[in-house]
Order: C-alpha cells, then sequence, then structure tokens
C-alpha cells in the first residue's frame, strides 16, 4: 500500500487489512526529519506495535539531512522498525521547493553524498534501506544517472513511480523509463503508478514479466476491493465495503471526537470512493454538504441501499 497523505494513515491500514486482501507491506504517509527530532503524538500512532498489530508496516522519511534521517531513523527502531523508506517521489511544490521528495532529483550529485551517509549509517544500525523515487524532475535526463546512483547502494527495494515531478498525476506513464529500470536497477524492483484496475494490473505484468513487485495507492482507495480481483478472482460485496466503511468512521470517531474532523475526513475519502459506485451523484453532493453526523450517515446508508453490487 502506498504512503498517501492524509488518507493511508493507521485507521485507513487497519480497516484496509481487516475486510480486504492483505498487503504485504504498508508504508506510512511521510514523516518529516528534522534536527532534534521527537515523534509527536500523530506520528507515533503511525509507527506504533500497538496501533498496527499484525501488519508490516514500514515508516518513510522525508529529508535531504543525512544526519536528520539517520535520528529518525534510530527513533523507528526503538519501536521495533528494521526497514525505513526514503521519499523521493513526492511532486508536491510545497516539498520539492525545499529540494525534497521528488525535488532531490534534481541534484544527483547530492543526492548519491546522501545516500552513501545514510547507508553507512543504516549499517551501523542494521537496518534496511527501500527508496520510492520518480524518474526525474523537469525531465528524464537524470534518470540514467539516478539508476547509476541507486545501483552503488544495498538497497531492500526501489519502488518506481515513472512519471518526472512536473508530471504531478497527470499524462501517460512513462513506461520506457520503468523499463529501463527493469534491465538496469539491481535491488529488488516495484511498479508503482496509474494500477486502477485488474487490467491494469495484468498489463504491467505482461510487459514486465520479472516485475513481482506492485504499490497501490490511488486505485486501491478508490476500489479497495482490487486486490480481492486480482488475488483471489472476486468483487468485494457491497457489506465488505460497508463494514470497512464504518469501520474507518467510528474509529476516526474515537480518534478526533470532534464531528467536522471526522466529517472532513470522510469526505476526503468519498472522493475516492465515489467512482467506485452506480449513479451515486446524489448522493455524493448529500456527502460532501453534510455538516452533522447525522445527515452523513443518511446519506451514506442511502447509497448503500441502492447498491445492488458494489463497483460500477
Amino acid at each position: 500500500m502506498a504512503p498517501m497523505e492524509g488518507i493511508t494513515n493507521f485507521i485507513f491500514r487497519n480497516a484496509y487489512h481487516a475486510y480486504f486482501h492483505p498487503m504485504d507491506k504498508y508504508f506510512t504517509p511521510f514523516i518529516s526529519a528534522k534536527p532534534g527530532k521527537h515523534l509527536s503524538v500523530k506520528e507515533i500512532r503511525e509507527v506504533s506495535p500497538e496501533t498496527n498489530a499484525g501488519l508490516a508496516v514500514v515508516p518513510q522519511i522525508l529529508t535531504n539531512h543525512a544526519e536528520d534521517f539517520l535520528e529518525t531513523a534510530r527513533i523507528f527502531k526503538e519501536y521495533g522498525h528494521h526497514e525505513v523508506n526514503l521519499n523521493l517521489g513526492c511532486p508536491s511544490g510545497t516539498v520539492t521547493a525545499k529540494g525534497k521528495g521528488s525535488g532531490f532529483l534534481k541534484d544527483p550529485e547530492e543526492l548519491d553524498r546522501f545516500l552513501d551517509r545514510i547507508c553507512e549509517g543504516l549499517e551501523r544500525e542494521q537496518m534496511n534501506l527501500s527508496i520510492k523515487t520518480r524518474i526525474g524532475t523537469t525531465d528524464e535526463e537524470d534518470w540514467e544517472e539516478l539508476m547509476e546512483i541507486y545501483n552503488h547502494y544495498p538497497l531492500t527495494e526501489l519502488i518506481v513511480h515513472p512519471r518526472i515531478q512536473k508530471d504531478y498525476y497527470k499524462g501517460e506513464i512513462r513506461l520506457h523509463a520503468f523499463e529501463q529500470a527493469v534491465s538496469t536497477v539491481r535491488a529488488p524492483l516495484c511498479y508503482n503508478g496509474d494500477l486502477f484496475t485488474v487490467q491494469d494490473y495484468q498489463n504491467i505484468g505482461e510487459q514486465f514479466p520479472e516485475t513481482e513487485r506492485f504499490m497501490y495507492g490511488r486505485g486501491l482507495i478508490a476500489n479497495p476491493g482490487l486486490l480481492n480481483e486480482i488475488r483471489d478472482g472476486q468483487k468485494p460485496d457491497k457489506k465488505m465495503f460497508r463494514n470497512f466503511h464504518d469501520k474507518i468512521y467510528h474509529d476516526y470517531q474515537e480518534l478526533l471526537h470532534d464531528e467536522r474532523n471526522v466529517l472532513f475526513r470522510m469526505k476526503e475519502l468519498w472522493s475516492y470512493f465515489s467512482v467506485s459506485f452506480r449513479n451515486s451523484a446524489k448522493y455524493i453532493k448529500k456527502i460532501k454538504k453534510a455538516t452533522h453526523y447525522s445527515e452523513y450517515q443518511a446519506a451514506v446508508s442511502g447509497l448503500f441501499a441502492e447498491q445492488e453490487e458494489f463497483l460500477a
């Protein structure tokens, strides 16, 4: 499961794991590393074994300072983690403007020095490193050099989203760049990007049969039963989805104790969920306009009552 800020947190992960095909790994939304880092209560929930029982969780770190990265990795080790993931994929302008996320890719030499320092430190800590990366910032001209750099280090996994930073999530996936990675990268390679349907998964698998690892993000949020279809050949029914929704909803109520904040979280999820329901426009409109639990619950119940089956 991909790290998606505000979406794939511990509440979502636990609900997903309870009702749908389990993931081999769940990556946390990025946690920023800073000098003198102390985890906030929110960050502790993301990495604590108590809130992630039975889940294989990998914390993701966002930074371009080696010592801050290592200090944060040591904290994660105290919570029982032996792998950390470096975020070199986030395309957000507020992140990339600081030379972090995919913005770090514009300076391959500095990135090489950074990786050298953190890999040396992680080896001492007996911790593994995986990387989630894009293929460049404003163009692809650095991709070959970036792959050479990645090949210098003992990565547990290289997760490639074959877009550049300025693409954000639009336009065609640059599959030629992933093809280069298949023939060049030494680390175990994971494909990420635009996996919305069973057919999308099959197309990538047929084009790159050597690839055995896939990371699911936006497509999985829209259709949490996607892995059930891919792995088990079974579409989830609406009861399964309703139970999943209700667990998230109730867990947010227990966590946040604030009607407005809970509804904000649920509305954000429905911006993804909505595409998986037939004739849902009038109910989605009511969900978006809801200002109280009673209005929200009535709209959701109405939506599910009209669905003969889950997924359009």
